[in-house]
């Protein structure tokens, strides 16, 4: 058989493949354009003409990939981006519980679930329902908040119908885990439609690390979601980074009270989270990347019973290196034994935009470190930049350490305080090698307010690693 014989049968081949598989010139052409750029390639052709454009070579490639398209025909070619809601039954499988009853909770949660406004209205095009045994993982395209939405809506159906269950083991307890990710449409082992993919296994393995009544989401859903409303961002609590699986993953825990429904639980998740500080090498890399043009600490006492101090720290910095910034680090430590959620941390730009904190390395009761991801990353020796940190924590000891993590212009310190609580105002200098304390030889300058007294502090021109005692 002649060169162009040969080349007819396998086009002839190829023309008899894509009709027994159903498929169109849009696929040929796809599969010619993916393996042979350069050929030219216009809708426009029919098949046969595409075909004839091809080499041999190319030819052949294009029947071996063809023949094996029954494979691929099981999985969509492209993946599709859901947001996700999974949940499952907690101790579905304790002994002390009867088969029977184990399977009612799950009857009665779909029922619960049925009932949400967010299940009932949901459009069903953009809408995938997949049980999981002992319980369900439903998938929303049409928007990031509806899996928030309908875990809101749960818990509340769960609390009415617990408080008219007498018999505690027939009370129905759920975990929830939250996540937004692409999924691949794939086909189970009878034919059924299903998915599989990145967004729908973080769901799921982010509520295995729950307990009863937990909602946690993964950081791809929370940075999207707690934009959306104020009271949302209220819910959601930062935790920490948790190991699922092979990564080490952030992971939040949403709790609270919102539109007067109690929401998720406070308890942290069964799994421990990894802690490990960065904080030496990380002040380590600040000295060398930014200077501060200014620098202000306010402290504000809130109650004088238990030294509840409101923080705000601001940070006037440039970007020393010849390289984009895009995130801060920040090392706080306290006294009295706090949870990240409780300290109502907040970080701003100098737009006052409201920044993500993107990674909470250590939530030890006593130390916090953290990175905080800028709207727009901070450009070489570019000025006017302004980052501003706020938390609440006490301050029983009545005074307040802060280390410069680099070369500071002019700094001021600024205390607030009720007009009548008694002040003993001092600045300190504490050396950063032994420890030892010499006082300023310049003392704060205190205002007696109507309503409140103030203590102020400046200096200029201090050094990376200068260490300062504030007492009052």
């Amino acid at each position: 058989m002649g060169g162009s014989e040969a080349k007819k049968a396998l086009i002839a081949e190829i023309m008899g493949l894509l009709e027994s598989l159903g498929k169109d010139k849009y696929l040929l052409r796809d599969e010619i354009i993916q393996q042979s750029p350069g050929l030219s390639i216009i809708t426009t052709m029919t098949s046969y003409e595409m075909l004839q454009k091809c080499p041999v070579k190319l030819l052949f490639r294009l029947k071996d990939d063809l023949g094996k398209i029954n494979a691929k025909d099981d999985m969509s070619r492209f993946s599709e981006t859901f947001h996700w809601f999974f949940t499952d039954v907690v101790a579905s499988t304790d002994p002390g519980v009867t088969v029977d009853d184990q399977a009612l909770k799950i009857v009665e949660l779909n029922k619960l679930i049925q009932r949400t406004t967010t299940f009932r209205n949901r459009d069903k095009a953009y809408t995938l329902v997949l049980p999981t045994g002992d319980g369900n993982a439903i998938g929303f395209k049409d928007s990031p908040e509806k899996p928030l939405l309908l875990s809101i809506e749960l818990h509340k159906a769960i609390n009415e119908y617990n408080n008219n269950i007498q018999n505690t083991k027939k009370k129905i307890e759920v975990r929830i885990g939250l996540s937004t990710g692409p999924v691949y449409h794939i086909k189970d082992l009878v034919g059924n439609p299903n998915v599989w993919g990145p967004g729908i296994i973080y769901a799921r393995r982010v509520m295995d690390l729950g307990r009863a009544k937990s909602i946690l989401a993964t950081d791809a859903f929370a940075n999207t979601v707690q934009r959306l409303r104020p009271e949302f961002r209220k819910i959601m609590h930062l935790l920490g980074n948790y190991p699922i699986k092979k990564e080490i993953i952030p992971v939040y825990n949403v709790f609270g009270n919102i539109n007067g429904i109690d929401v998720g639980t406070k308890k942290n998740p069964i799994v421990r989270r990894i802690q490990k500080s960065t904080s030496e090498s990380e002040i380590r890399k600040i000295i060398n990347t930014f200077y501060f043009t200014r620098i202000e600490i306010i402290l504000d006492i809130l109650e004088p019973e238990t030294m509840l101090t409101h923080h705000t720290w601001i940070w006037h910095v440039v970007n020393q290196t010849d390289q984009p910034v895009e995130r801060v680090f920040y090392y706080l430590e306290g006294d009295i034994p706090r949870d990240f959620p409780d300290l109502n941390v907040k970080v701003t730009d100098e737009d006052g935009k409201e920044l993500v904190i993107k990674s909470l390395n250590v939530n030890k009761p006593d130390k916090k470190e953290f990175f905080v991801q800028l709207n727009r990353a901070l450009k070489p020796h570019q000025k006017g930049r302004i980052v501003k940190l706020e938390y609440d924590w006490e301050e029983p000891e009545r005074h307040f350490y802060y280390t410069f993590s680099s070369d500071c212009k002019k700094y001021r310190f600024l205390l607030t305080a009720p007009k009548t609580m008694p002040l003993k105002q001092k600045v300190a200098r504490v050396s950063p090698e032994t420890g030892d304390i010499m006082y300023a030889s310049s003392p704060p300058s205190v205002k007696f307010l109507k309503d409140r007294t103030e203590v102020e502090w400046t200096a200029s021109e201090i050094p990376a690693f200068d260490a300062y005692r504030f007492d009052w």
